[in-house]
């Protein structure tokens, strides 16, 4: 692991899988009617999105420098995808996701389910490679989604993902679109529901409280993930666009802000068959990562899956 300080270290460095798979077990589903606008989608009209920051915490993950991107009016869901969303969409076109074709996903260690046989540590130590780890099955064989039809789903690739949103009329959304919406206007909105920074005591979104990754004292009610309506909205009625999980974004992952070249081409070089993801998990605490402000971001293969990440769709407005 990269020698950062305390707060740059990140608990989701994961290794690439193998390449294997079968693709041509890949169903690219047709879609259903277009969407319509409802209580489920936050409309925003054209405008300038302000994007990064220019106080990164984490500069080798480009968080900076703040900049300014044009956006055409859009919609962006309120809430992540669930479970029973995403149920719906695998009943209705059979489409197999990367974990199942695979045949394993990543699982955090306190949530591999019990008697399982076919885990063991990879990358870092707190997460497993656990055969028959799906978003069926998220723990492994023998656990369930029992209760959580709405959380949201995980074990999800950029592939799955983008795979979903063919089939529902619509798209993931670029990140200016993705901070656009979590900044609620904000130009330089540090946090969804302002600059109150969370702690053991001051809940505002669904992060790891007590010591990573030994200790969690369940203060804000969840271990793992908590429904994609808990916590309030933001100003724009949009949920949980930081905790919570980790979601899928149109944009490749580039770092533009590396002053030196070698750090640079060293950082392009591994980030380049990267997607981006935004908004940190359950698994943040600013003790160790801090990745659950609007500026952070991560990257990873198009066909990672893990327990922490899932994802929510944005719409062209016509």
């Amino acid at each position: 692991m990269e020698d950062r300080s305390e707060n740059q270290r990140s608990c989701c460095s994961l290794p690439q899988r193998e390449k294997s798979g079968d693709a041509s077990a890949r169903i690219l589903p047709s879609a259903p009617a277009a969407p319509t606008a409802g209580t489920d989608i936050a409309w925003f009209d054209a405008a300038t999105a302000f994007v990064g920051t220019n106080k990164p915490v984490i500069d080798a993950d480009g968080e900076g420098p703040a900049r300014k991107v044009s956006v055409r009016a859009y919609g962006i869901d309120r809430h992540a995808v669930s479970n029973e969303r995403f149920a719906s969409f695998v009943s209705e076109t059979g489409y197999v996701t990367d974990a199942e074709r695979f045949g394993w996903s990543f699982v955090f260690k306190d949530f591999v389910a019990p008697r399982t046989l076919t885990s063991r540590p990879i990358g870092l130590p707190w997460w497993h490679r656990v055969d028959g780890a799906t978003w069926r099955t998220p723990g492994g064989p023998g656990s369930s989604l029992t209760a959580s039809d709405r959380h949201p789903v995980v074990h999800v690739s950029w592939n799955d993902a983008n795979a979903f949103a063919q089939w529902a009329r619509g798209r993931l959304p670029t990140e200016a679109e993705w901070e656009h919406a979590a900044k609620a206007g904000r130009a330089d909105a540090k946090y969804p529901w302002g600059d109150m920074e969370p702690s053991d005591q001051d809940i505002y979104c669904n992060i790891w409280q007590g010591r990573f990754p030994d200790f969690n004292s369940l203060a804000d009610g969840y271990g793992g993930t908590a429904p994609v309506d808990a916590f309030e909205a933001n100003p724009t009625g949009v949920f949980n666009m930081c905790g919570n999980t980790w979601e899928w974004c149109a944009d490749t992952f580039h770092v533009r802000s590396l002053a030196r070249a070698a750090k640079a081409r060293n950082a392009a070089s591994r980030k380049s068959n990267e997607r981006l993801l935004k908004g940190g998990s359950y698994l943040c605490h600013i003790s160790y990562c801090y990745r659950y402000r609007i500026a952070a971001r991560m990257g990873h293969s198009a066909d990672t899956s893990t327990g922490h990440i899932g994802f929510r769709l944005a719409y062209d407005r016509t």
